[in-house]
């Protein structure tokens, strides 16, 4: 398996790699968080959220479950969508299992099905969440939309849930765990994810971007650490936003700087809880045009060349 023993082992005991998958905004990232206990991936109510595959690792008894949340299954329309596309269908390929999170009350989508065609043709196991069940006023649409994802596939269970109140989450958990083998653990104890500091620490901010900008400006921005100092108890980070367009840029900036000070504000906040000291958070904005058009700066800000080339 790709995977496969990456930190080294650990004792004996079961173990599953488990792909999250389904279409955009459907909460496959606030699920992982709330599987894990704490939060690694980023989310917010604007689609594309996710960019690249973010590991996460619960330990649970004699149980890891290694989870891989994925970009949500879109057409790709540049070079960061093809390399999104790339990333869920490596990890359905590469996993022991499939979670596909679906939303509550919504029909099935052809990302579904293709990614329902991909667990068929792999014979991979898979488990279904509805997810944001909280938001569902028409209680017996739940019912029809299991019979109708039910008849696609033989799901080794479905499971309402909503990630946000954590309603139905400990039965997903349980029938997760249901999925580890003999085989001993991949990564030690106490490893929550794979992703290194400097990345969620980037990720936090262009989160702050998703939620207080509209239109096309936050989908355009990629957010990088550029340097990372802890100097008694004050981390100090300098992060770059990278924008496709010069006015763009003035928008991140905003008029005497305040949109900048907005999200670097927020940001902090969450970079505190993270990392559980004071943070000294320092952002600088940058233009590379097209960016999400162009491989070669795709692989600059950090994406992976082996999915690029693919």
């Amino acid at each position: 398996m790709e995977f496969e023993n990456a930190f080294g082992g650990g004792p004996e005991g079961n173990s599953a790699f488990i792909a999250i998958v389904g279409r955009p905004n459907v909460g496959k990232s606030s699920i992982l968080n709330r599987l894990i206990g704490q939060k690694i991936a980023i989310v917010s109510r604007k689609p594309q959220t996710t960019r690249t595959r973010v590991m996460g690792v619960l330990t649970h008894g004699e149980d890891q479950l290694v989870f891989l949340d994925t970009p949500g299954l879109l057409k790709p329309r540049n070079s960061l969508g093809d390399y999104m596309v790339q990333s869920v269908t490596r990890a359905v390929d590469g996993v022991d299992a499939c979670l596909l999170v679906t939303e509550a009350g919504a029909p099935v989508s052809k990302a579904d099905e293709e990614l329902i065609r991909r667990f068929r043709v792999g014979g991979v196991p898979a488990m279904l969440a509805i997810n944001k069940i909280d938001l569902l006023e028409d209680k017996p649409r739940l019912m029809e939309q299991i019979a109708a994802y039910s008849s696609l596939y033989g799901f080794r269970a479905v499971v309402p849930v909503s990630a946000r109140d954590g309603s139905g989450m400990d039965a997903l958990l349980d029938e997760l765990l249901g999925l580890a083998m003999p085989g001993g653990w991949l990564f030690p104890e106490d490893t929550l994810t794979d992703q290194p500091e400097q990345t969620i620490a980037a990720e936090l901010v262009r989160e702050k971007v998703l939620r207080l900008l509209d239109q096309e400006v936050p989908h355009g921005v990629a957010a990088v650490t550029e340097h990372m100092e802890e100097e008694g108890d004050v981390l100090t980070l300098h992060i770059t936003l990278y924008c496709e367009k010069q006015s763009h840029k003035g928008i991140l900036i905003g008029k005497g700087g305040q949109m900048l000070k907005k999200i670097g504000s927020i940001a902090r906040q969450d970079l505190e809880r993270f990392f559980g000291c004071k943070v000294n958070l320092q952002l600088w904005v940058k233009v590379k045009e097209d960016w999400r058009q162009r491989p070669q700066t795709l692989q600059s800000l950090g994406f992976s060349q082996r999915d690029l080339e693919l």
